[in-house]
């Protein structure tokens, strides 16, 4: 399979708290919480159960780092995979991230490549 990431993904637990946005900039999904199963300075995937989304929706997102901080980001996600049960997993891209918060994950992604 030839990989389409742009960056290298962290296996990392973070937490990350989401909003639906649709077209008209209306939330249709209050704050729920996902579990994040990697996160790069372009990306994430999370699972949630028993959620479906459609390829394209996009989302609000709090993302709690290793360092306590919360970065405010907006994601599109471009991958959908139904495993086991009733658990969905998403691949999405950032849409919406500062420079800046983009950094502080490039910057651990260098410290845990080191390690």
């Amino acid at each position: 399979m030839e990989e389409k990431r742009k960056s290298k993904r962290l296996d990392i637990g973070v937490k990350v708290e989401i909003e639906r946005i649709d077209e008209a900039n209306i939330t249709t999904v209050k704050y729920m919480e996902v579990e994040v199963t990697n996160i790069s300075k372009t990306g994430l995937a999370f699972r949630v159960p028993n959620v479906e989304f459609e390829i394209g929706a996009c989302f609000d997102a709090k993302i709690q780092i290793w360092t306590k901080e919360t970065i405010d980001s907006v994601f599109k996600v471009v991958r959908s995979n139904k495993l086991d049960g009733d658990i969905y997993e998403y691949g999405c891209i950032f849409v919406g991230m500062t420079d800046t918060d983009a950094l502080k994950i490039e910057i651990y992604q260098l410290f845990s490549d080191a390690e």
